[in-house]
């Protein structure tokens, strides 16, 4: 039917797939990033209703608008290219139908309520039967398992019924992440992967770049593992990471020796509400230092004390959320005062990469947790070990994204304030300011002494347990 209603040939995998839809009651696909996947589930669609008699098809999505964007456009634009179904069918912004039947034959738009209970979601789906019957499932990664339970209940007639899931594989616990890892054996599964060197692979993806992220992150990267080969990653695409790690961090131990000539970074995130806390956080190289938490401070006192804390600090930089009025406030009051060295920080705004993050918080997350589980020292502040070890990340548009403060907040019952003014001394590079050594080292710049560190023993730059009589020594 694609080939002669369209007039276009199907990658080997939607072939695959096309093929294996008459004899499967249950198909689910884990795709890569871009491989046209919604193509093939309008593909399916239109196959259906026009093969069928009296069918009925519903569809829904991640999001309302995600089905408009997607499927429902893919719909239209298929249908755009074969005259039988221009004339046959009509096309509207909730339902295809056939012309001459519109309330036996048709296609329906479906949206379920993400604040919804689980009840309120399966309802999505509730009371759609006949006798040929089809639910599609697009962008099922992180749809409810509440409402892939109700379309199951569109198999229960025992006829021409199917269930067909699409989407990347980010969540474990989604309805994808269901049928894929906990009910595979019921499920027809296909894997749409951009691997270069699969000879299934989607012609949609670029190799070249394909190879790029291989090479760039290492095969078993988790967003390698999601964007280029449509697979699961082992531990799921929403941790972070581990209350182990966090702890383990926070008993990690340097000498000054090992990170003193780095530079000093400030990061400073404000509080937007009465319960929030504004928080200093210092950072130098691989040690962070005992955050300042503070309430309830307009932006005149809250950029005096960041002020005052520089200046005894002998900071080098900084790097202060401006998201909305409240940081901006701050930093302009520091810019007054003459801190030439203070970088607002804007938390909706575009990454160092990207392609990759899907704007900067995002990134200077990434970037913090990657530095924590290569041997940052963390204070020992209880409160972190549950704010870092339960955020989360996704995908959207093939970009990694953290979620949002306020979905933190309700979840653990405080805001990351603390976790975001540590981020934001990951916001920019910074280049130390000259120091100062004593004559006859022979050492002149921060990237000479170095130099020397390594070469007298690189064993002396990584983290260890404290031990205090080790340290006596060290230090003397």
């Amino acid at each position: 039917m694609v080939r002669e209603l369209f007039g276009i040939t199907p990658d080997p995998w939607q072939d695959a797939v096309l093929d294996a839809f008459p004899t499967n009651q249950r198909l689910a696909m884990t795709a890569c990033k871009g491989p046209g996947k919604t193509a093939l589930l309008a593909w399916l669609v239109w196959n259906f209703l026009l093969t069928r008699v009296d069918p009925k098809i519903i569809c829904t999505s991640i999001t309302g608008d995600n089905l408009d964007d997607g499927l429902w456009t893919e719909l239209a634009k298929w249908q755009s290219k074969s005259a039988l179904l221009m004339d046959q069918f009509t096309w509207t912004k909730s339902k295809v139908f056939l012309k001459v039947k519109q309330e036996q034959w048709y296609a329906s738009a479906r949206s379920w309520p993400r604040q919804g209970n689980q009840q309120e979601q399966a309802n999505t789906l509730a009371g759609f039967h006949a006798d040929h019957a089809l639910a599609i499932l697009d962008e099922a990664g992180g749809i409810p398992v509440a409402v892939l339970a109700a379309a199951e209940a569109v198999l229960a007639g025992g006829g021409d019924q199917h269930i067909v899931m699409a989407g990347n594989p980010t969540q474990h616990d989604g309805a994808l992440g269901h049928a894929v890892l906990q009910d595979r054996h019921n499920w027809h599964v296909t894997e749409i992967t951009g691997d270069p060197d699969d000879p299934m692979r989607s012609s949609r993806v670029d190799p070249e770049w394909a190879r790029k992220q291989i090479t760039t992150w290492g095969r078993d990267n988790p967003w390698v593992l999601v964007n280029v080969f449509g697979r699961f990653p082992p531990t799921g695409l929403n941790t972070l990471i581990s209350p182990d790690e966090v702890r383990d961090a926070q008993k990690r131990h340097y000498i000054e020796s090992q990170y003193s000539t780095f530079p000093k970074i400030m990061g400073v995130d404000v509080a937007r509400f009465g319960d929030d806390e504004s928080v200093i956080f210092k950072r130098q190289g691989k040690v962070s230092f005992p955050p300042l938490r503070m309430r309830n401070l307009d932006s005149l006192q809250g950029a005096a004390h960041t002020g005052k804390i520089g200046t005894e600090w002998a900071t080098d930089s900084i790097q202060i959320d401006a998201t909305g009025g409240f940081g901006a406030g701050w930093f302009d009051q520091l810019k007054g005062m003459g801190w030439t060295t203070a970088i607002p920080v804007q938390f909706a705004g575009q990454a160092h990469q990207p392609d990759r993050f899907y704007n900067k918080r995002a990134e200077m997350i990434w970037d913090m947790v990657a530095w924590i589980k290569d041997g940052g020292a963390l204070p020992p502040v209880p409160e972190m070990v549950v704010g870092l070890s339960t955020m989360t990340y996704s995908l959207k548009g093939g970009r990694i994204i953290v979620e949002e403060k306020d979905q933190i907040k309700i979840r653990i019952g405080r805001s990351p304030d603390l976790e975001d003014a540590l981020a934001c001394t990951f916001a920019f590079p910074i280049a130390p300011k000259d120091a100062y050594y004593p004559v006859g080292t022979g050492i002149t710049s921060p990237i000479q002494l170095a130099l020397q560190q390594q070469l007298i023993g690189a064993h002396n730059l990584h983290a260890h347990e404290y031990d205090p009589v080790e340290r006596y020594f060290q230090e003397r």
